[in-house]
């Protein structure tokens, strides 16, 4: 059973996984008080509230990514269930070798994390009692039960750091992924176009352009459209009738005034070194000239990136700031004693302190608090809407009796102007059905709608006549790519016969070095793949986007490990590469653990939980 990945503690992903939940505590009601696990590794449980606390971290962690709500259905149809109940299953499996090992924690250990946990702290930053208890009863804890599982997650990173610590990668793998990723190349290509080709593409007959029509009846289909009336009211509409005075005003500028006036500010990059001399060591190569600031940043195993400050005031400089403001155009200061050890700063550019009046930022204020005050009219509008709906007001008697607009629109999936610019509206749409009553639902920006689909027109070929432009157009189009797709085969026959790209009378492009996975502005991405695909020497023909190219690879150039950006990739590779095989090596012990020890699984109180969550 594959295990979460282990750079993190496993204290810090319950924890986590607390505040993602919002503290919002699942019920267990309906189980049986004796189900109180989906399985256990020898005496190590899986607590059935875990088992349902993971599934519904899953849940929310997809419905974030995919933009909408996904349901236990779904996740059992990717899999994702058994996923979930797999980790569980390896992370039991540690924690039973925790125990069988005597391995654990003492309470001062166990206090420390505790307090450490901002979901346990008031609003003054620190642990409060009443808050721990208040989150635990939220999430169904008792403060035995928490404490009690909490000890178990901390032994068991002991045994993760033990297992899986201390893992490094070969360093013949590291640098065989380093040379791949960083291995550039030269190359020459060309584009077959339209005048290259030794006949150009005679005219389509009308028959050609009818066969042409049907065969490609997909491309001239209009999609399914659905004649919808809709009745709406946004902030926007409300916009004249909610004026806001200037004294309201007043005060809102005020209590925003660091907004509107913003101090001097520079752009700073900072380098921080173990001890002063170091730094004193740095600036005198950067004071001879042998050095730049960026140079000093790679034998740091920095970028420029990673040493960017961005805009700051003198304040937040602290120690550096009098040092950094003295300076009137671009330069380096330092070395200065900051909170963080002895650093160099390099000042690249000042930004003039920026007051902005009330008058100018009248009209922003405004239309902030306009809109606001609107979205809190429809929201108090909401019920009575609703009722209204709710009661048999059609949708054109909305727009007679409140501020609601009446709008219709042939709606298709790919509709993005007016109302159908909202995701909300489009979500709708496309799952109303004829049946449905016209609801009243939110919008994003505190608007609501509500709509009635009126018939639905199934995807329709549009009449050969109305398209016939278009149909000669893509005809020609695919005429053109196949003769020059021939046109490149015989290029390359040349090139094998002993000719140069040049000789061959088409316009060449020399590229001296491109990486791997490199950006050209005239190429496709294809075009670059294929690059590296090719052996020095050879030529290779590459379709993409509609256009023809051949291209020649010229050269290959290793990385230079010495180079400080490939010293750099390398040690990414390497960290990832061994937290890989750490990653692994736990999984592997997991996995030996349940196979040495008794495993038991509940699939009715597996079943049961996947019930509650659906």
């Amino acid at each position: 059973m594959k295990l979460r990945s282990h750079g993190k503690s496993v204290v810090v992903w319950i924890l986590l996984g607390m505040l993602v939940l919002g503290l919002g505590g699942f019920g267990f009601s309906s189980f049986s008080g004796n189900v109180k696990s989906v399985g256990a590794v020898g005496e190590t449980q899986i607590p059935v509230t875990e088992y349902a606390r993971a599934l519904r971290q899953e849940m929310q962690s997809r419905s974030q990514q995919l933009g909408q709500p996904v349901t236990m259905a779904q996740m059992q149809a990717a899999g994702l269930d058994q996923q979930v109940l797999g980790r569980l299953i390896g992370e039991a499996s540690l924690g039973e070798a925790a125990r069988s090992l005597g391995v654990s924690v003492g309470d001062s250990e166990l206090q420390k994390q505790i307090m450490n946990v901002q979901a346990f702290h008031n609003a003054s930053g620190k642990f409060d009692r009443e808050t721990y208890k208040f989150a635990l009863r939220q999430e169904g804890y008792s403060e035995p039960q928490f404490e009690t599982q909490l000890r178990g997650d901390l032994a068991r990173s002991i045994i993760q750091s033990a297992v899986g610590g201390g893992v490094k990668a070969p360093e013949a793998v590291t640098d065989a992924y380093t040379q791949y990723v960083s291995q550039k190349r030269g190359f020459t290509w060309a584009e077959i176009t339209e005048p290259d080709l030794a006949t150009p593409v005679a005219k389509p007959t009308d028959d050609q352009l009818q066969t042409y029509y049907k065969d490609h009846i997909a491309d001239f289909t209009a999609p399914e459209t659905r004649d919808i009336t809709y009745a709406w009211l946004t902030p926007e509409m409300l916009k004249d009738k909610v004026k806001i005075d200037d004294a309201t005003l007043q005060q809102e500028y005020q209590s925003r005034l660091s907004e509107f006036k913003q101090p001097e500010k520079r752009l700073v990059e900072r380098l921080v070194y173990p001890d002063m001399k170091s730094a004193e060591a740095a600036k005198a190569k950067l004071d001879a000239g042998t050095a730049s600031f960026a140079d000093l940043a790679k034998e740091r195993g920095l970028t420029l990136q990673d040493a960017d400050l961005g805009d700051m005031t003198q304040d937040q400089l602290g120690k550096a700031g009098a040092a950094v403001f003295a300076l009137k155009s671009p330069g380096v200061v330092g070395p200065i004693d900051t909170d963080l050890g002895p650093a160099l700063l390099s000042m690249n550019g000042i930004i003039a302190a920026q007051e902005t009046s009330f008058a100018d930022a009248r009209e922003e204020l405004a239309g902030e608090a306009e809109t606001e005050k609107a979205r809190r009219e429809i929201s108090q509008e909401t019920e009575s809407l609703s009722d209204k709906l709710a009661g048999g007001a059609t949708l054109e008697d909305m727009a007679k009796e409140t501020d609601m607009e009446l709008g219709q629109i042939e709606f298709t999936a790919d509709s993005k102007d007016g109302i159908a610019g909202y995701d909300e509206f489009r979500k709708t749409a496309q799952s109303v059905t004829k049946d449905d009553f016209p609801e009243l639902a939110n919008l994003a920006d505190g608007g609501v709608f509500a709509l009635r689909l009126n018939k639905i027109v199934p995807p329709t070929p549009i009449p050969f006549d109305q398209v016939r432009d278009k149909v000669a157009s893509a005809w020609h189009d695919a005429q053109a790519l196949s003769a020059k797709e021939a046109r490149a085969k015989d290029v390359l026959a040349e090139i094998a016969g002993g000719k140069s790209l040049g000789a061959t009378g088409l316009l060449t492009t020399t590229v001296p070095s491109i990486a791997r996975g490199g950006y050209s502005d005239d190429l496709s991405p294809a075009v670059i793949d294929k690059v590296f695909a090719t052996d020095p020497g050879k030529a290779a023909q590459v379709s993409a986007d509609g256009k023809v190219y051949v291209i020649v690879t010229d050269k290959i150039m290793d990385a230079d490990m010495n180079d400080p950006d490939t010293k750099l990739i390398s040690g990414q590779i390497d960290q990832q590469l061994s937290q890989s095989l750490a990653n692994d090596m736990l999984n592997f012990y997991a996995t030996a653990v349940e196979g040495e020890t008794k495993f038991t699984l509940d699939s009715q109180a597996v079943t049961a939980v996947q019930s509650q969550i659906q």
